[in-house]
């Protein structure tokens, strides 16, 4: 494999991730961000957030000479002819639409200071159509500027899953390109940067601009119907006295269903599926397709109604909210992550606190941003902490930690042996055998 120089501007999630794993591909990286404080923590071999194995990559890579950070622009168009674009694309303030600033942004920092040739590779979630605004915006900077530089926007988004994240960048299970022309540089060049997953025969798909915008929206569009699906479903399991996970198992089989993301309970959150499902949503109207998206509604409306479904059925199981001693387990929107945006462990312990309950939150790595959100909220400093006299307990965000938890031990900790299991994923068997009055989404225990 041939080492390549290039470039990552954004160091948020995406940006750090991609950049610490395209040096342990074995190229030369150089992170970008306008945040000095970001770039300072990172250059110390600091990660600003959790995300398994990503500390020990970037360390490595940074004494290894392939990694490095700054802040200057001029520095960064001197360093390679190949950059990625990582920064956020967050939902405008009073709309559903994509908030594209930030990769405007980038374009207008960097494209002055290009001289030559260069290829910008996009791996921000965007609406689709930005990629050629953006080539636009671009050759409009380059000529004005002066150089004589030669931009192609093409776009490479990204699929990863958070806490998985280095995995997802390392060995892909797809690897899509979207590119203007047909006598683009950009597949050459992008073979080369993924040489080693491709010769893992990692698939390979080019295609045009829009399509490749298209793809990440799409998957998470589909992922969170198929969620939203089987707890619209678990709706009906509970007023009829069905099981909803047996129901799952039982759907699952059928090969053009498949089990992955049936697991009724207490829905999707984080920085993707809802920003870009109501992104998605706002963009069809946009483009003039205002009816194709508008089932995305009721999938991002069945998922909020999962949150004010364990509100409910905490007031059902305790009679009364005010004063009452609760235990959220859980404050990121999934484990292995200390992402707590949208979620629905965090919205649901802030609603209980609204409702009056003393409620009090357990998370093994989201507590520092937990608090950032609901300062007003408590925070235990263990598990057995959080435990202590509760008398209600609701299982949230599913960390192995919680679903290891021993009956038994929990039990002498709390007042009450009352528990929510909002995720479904509990021995029920051996609850009940340790005295635990057990309530869920979707079933009758």
């Amino acid at each position: 494999m041939s080492r390549m120089r290039m470039t990552v501007i954004g160091t948020g999630y995406l940006g750090a991730t991609h950049a610490a794993c395209m040096a342990e591909l074995g190229h030369e990286v150089l992170g970008i961000d306008v945040d000095q404080a970001k770039i300072d923590a990172l250059k110390d071999g600091k990660v600003p957030f959790y995300e398994p194995g990503l500390p020990e990559v970037l360390e490595r890579n940074i004494e290894s000479g392939r990694l490095g950070f700054t802040t200057d622009y001029e520095e960064a168009a001197a360093f390679a002819n190949v950059h990625f674009i990582g920064v956020g694309t967050p939902q405008q303030r009073g709309s559903y639409a994509a908030d594209t600033t930030y990769v405007e942004a980038a374009i207008d920092s960097l494209v002055p200071h290009l001289e030559g040739q260069h290829l910008i590779l996009g791996k921000s979630t965007v609406p689709v159509g930005t990629a050629r605004a953006l080539q636009e915006r671009a050759d409009a900077v380059a000529a004005q500027a002066g150089k004589g530089a030669r931009v192609e926007i093409a776009w490479n988004p990204e699929f990863l899953r958070e806490g998985y994240a280095v995995k997802d960048t390392i060995e892909p299970d797809r690897i899509v390109l979207g590119t203007r022309e047909e006598n683009s540089r950009a597949e050459e060049i992008v073979r080369e940067i993924y040489a080693t997953p491709l010769s893992h025969d990692t698939p390979f798909i080019v295609t045009d601009l829009q399509t490749a915008e298209l793809v990440k929206v799409s998957a998470n569009a589909f992922l969170a119907t198929k969620i939203s699906f089987i707890n619209a479903v678990s709706e009906v399991c509970e007023i009829v006295g069905a099981d909803v996970t047996q129901l799952a198992d039982a759907i699952g089989h059928d090969d053009r269903i498949g089990r992955k993301f049936l697991g009724a309970g207490l829905g999707f959150g984080g920085g993707c599926l809802p920003k870009d499902i109501r992104a998605f949503m706002a963009r069809a109207g946009e483009v003039g397709a205002d009816q194709a998206l508008t089932f995305l509604r009721e999938v991002d409306a069945i998922n909020m109604r999962r949150r004010q479904r364990v509100i409910d059925l905490s007031r059902e199981v305790l009679g009364s909210l005010i004063g009452r001693r609760i235990t959220v387990l859980g404050a990121a929107f999934k484990p292995n992550s200390d992402d707590v945006r949208d979620s629905p462990a965090l919205a649901v312990a802030g609603q209980l606190n609204l409702a009056g309950a003393a409620v009090r939150v357990y998370d093994p790595q989201g507590m520092d941003n937990a608090r950032k959100v609901f300062p007003t909220l408590d925070y235990a400093s263990s598990l057995d902490d959080a435990l202590t006299d509760a008398e209600l307990v609701i299982l949230a965000t599913e960390w192995d930690e919680f679903k290891q938890l021993d009956p038994e031990h929990a039990g002498e900790l709390v007042a009450k042996k009352t528990l929510i299991d909002a995720r479904n994923v509990l021995p029920v068997d051996a609850w009940k055998a340790a005295g635990w009055e057990l309530h869920a989404l979707g079933r009758s225990l």
